[in-house]
């Protein structure tokens, strides 16, 4: 069991033993004999104030540490009982080494100010643990139930407790703003369960009301009401046992033979807020650091630049505040390029929007637009960004584009979201799982999809084959049908690879993409 401050109990008995006087006249722990008793009462007593009398090493308040970790590890509180589930993944965490040291680099820029804001709050300093528990303190996690950031919130809750999502910002990843509303929604949860933390976590995990329906039924049936006794899903039923194995790992990593590569115990970032939108690639110049850093201090900017109705700030290294500061005043109102655009036949402002990677309100405000109407020859001023996209590495666009190209399959064929389409219609008709289909695009399984919207699938060839491109040059009289038998494949996959589902003729000439098993066809 671990209690809070343990170490103001270290404190006291150095205290104490640094007041009381050196000397063997009487024993600390009983003796063998009444000869060995007789002896040790005539020895000499030593006078407290000789020279060679050295002061006990002073004990370093959690505060004081110089490991974060460790300042952790000396707060934890919740009691770790011996327990199956526990116990499994307490074994899972020292098998997998490799895990928490992945972790540890994770939370290098964010656990101080984590564990500064739980302590400000005086809250258990387990509650600095949830991340690993939640997101394996990836800052751009996003799980199966469309949960986003390290501490996981899915939409509907992160918009109760303040977390905006728009087009250029999404708060659940904002890590100073998340971190607010977790510890906002965990005081709340803890309140409701009368200050039992195992419910209130559990509660984090899967609702306020299911956790007190569990309770309830076994209050009806006579039962035990803690944590381990209640009937929960089975992802709930082990989140509070990852929690506390994880922190019994912490407070005893020399017991069970854990090595946690350390983190500073001070502040590595710093929230300032510029007061103006501004292009991510401007904001890492004017602190001296590369746009894809920017972008992993914070993670919330969808796009490549700060949202233009805020939010503005910008979590940045302590050593680049004095530069970025002077060079943002300097540049004052400079932190974004308008390029000056004439209106052709055809445009429209969101077609507009969408080339330029912005909105169409941010069109009409720079402009001074009341409505959408444009017409041809008109000129617009539209805000832009100053780099090529691929220098925004981690932005949304960015990293979905990373995620849908890495290999799943034996090939890959692009599907374009029509109407009425859904994950799970799709993934059937492509004979693959909507689990599948929504992980190769980063997306959740209840996602729901845009028309327009690209996805990737991911095909795996039969037994023996052999796949390989093939594009094919359409002649004179060639038809889909025909040219799927001519190669032994199907005619909708045809279709798929090379988006004909609206086009119904070939032209000679145009070219083909196919996927071939070669081992069926010598064409």
């Amino acid at each position: 069991m671990h209690k809070k401050y343990s170490w103001a109990l270290a404190l006291l008995l150095a205290g104490c033993q640094l007041t009381q006087p050196e000397t063997s006249s009487t024993t600390t722990e009983p003796t063998n004999s009444p000869a060995e008793t007789a002896t040790t009462k005539t020895t000499t007593p030593v006078s407290v104030d000789t020279p060679d009398t050295q002061p006990a090493p002073k004990v370093l308040t959690p505060q004081e540490q110089e490991d974060v970790w460790q300042r952790i590890a000396m707060q934890l509180e919740m009691e770790i009982p011996d327990n199956a589930k526990v116990d499994y993944y307490r074994k899972w965490y020292i098998k997998h080494p490799h895990h928490l040291k992945t972790v540890s680099e994770r939370a290098k820029p964010f656990l101080y100010l984590i564990t500064e804001e739980i302590e400000a709050r005086e809250l258990p300093l387990e509650l600095a643990l949830l991340p690993i528990v939640e997101s394996s303190f990836d800052a751009f996690a996003y799980s199966h139930g469309s949960a986003a950031g390290l501490w996981q919130f899915v939409p509907a809750t992160g918009k109760a407790f303040g977390l905006d999502q728009t087009y250029w910002y999404d708060g659940r990843r904002d890590v100073t703003a998340s971190t607010q509303a977790a510890l906002d929604y965990l005081t709340q949860l803890n309140n409701r369960f009368d200050g039992n933390w195992n419910h209130a976590i559990a509660a984090y995990n899967s609702g306020g009301g299911r956790v007190s329906s569990a309770i309830r039924k076994n209050r009806k049936a006579g039962k035990p009401i803690d944590f381990f006794s209640l009937d929960l899903p089975k992802e709930t039923s082990g989140y509070v046992p990852k929690l506390l194995a994880l922190a019994d790992i912490l407070a005893n990593k020399e017991k069970y033979g854990v090595d946690i590569p350390p983190i500073p115990n001070q502040p590595a970032l710093e929230l300032v807020d510029p007061n103006e939108q501004l292009d991510l690639a401007i904001a890492a110049k004017y602190a001296g650091i590369s746009v894809k850093e920017l972008q992993s201090y914070n993670p919330a900017y969808n796009q490549w630049a700060t949202a233009p109705d805020g939010p503005q700030t910008l979590l940045l290294p302590i050593g680049s505040l004095d530069q970025f500061r002077t060079e943002l005043e300097q540049n004052r109102g400079k932190g974004m390029r308008l390029v000056r655009y004439k209106v052709k036949s055809g445009d429209s402002l969101s077609v507009i929007a969408q080339r330029h990677q912005t909105t169409t309100k941010v069109i009409r405000s720079a402009n001074g637009l009341n409505n959408n109407n444009i017409r041809a020859g008109q000129y617009l001023l539209v805000p832009t960004s100053t780099k090529d996209e691929s220098t925004y590495a981690l932005s949304a666009s960015n990293r979905l584009a990373k995620t849908q190209s890495t290999s799943r399959g034996n090939y890959k064929v692009t599907h374009t979201v029509k109407s009425g389409d859904s994950l799970w219609t799709i993934a059937r008709a492509n004979k693959v799982s909507h689990q599948s289909l929504a992980k190769w695009n980063g997306m959740g399984p209840r996602d729901t999809l845009r028309v327009g919207q690209e996805l990737v699938i991911w095909k795996n060839a039969s037994d023996g084959a052999i796949i390989r491109t093939v594009f094919y040059s359409v002649r004179s009289g060639d038809t889909i049908s025909g040219i799927a038998q001519r190669f032994k494949v199907r005619t909708s996959d045809v279709v798929k690879w090379n988006d004909l589902q609206n086009q119904k003729y070939l032209k000679p000439g145009q070219k083909l993409k196919l996927y071939v098993d070669v081992t069926k066809t010598s064409a």
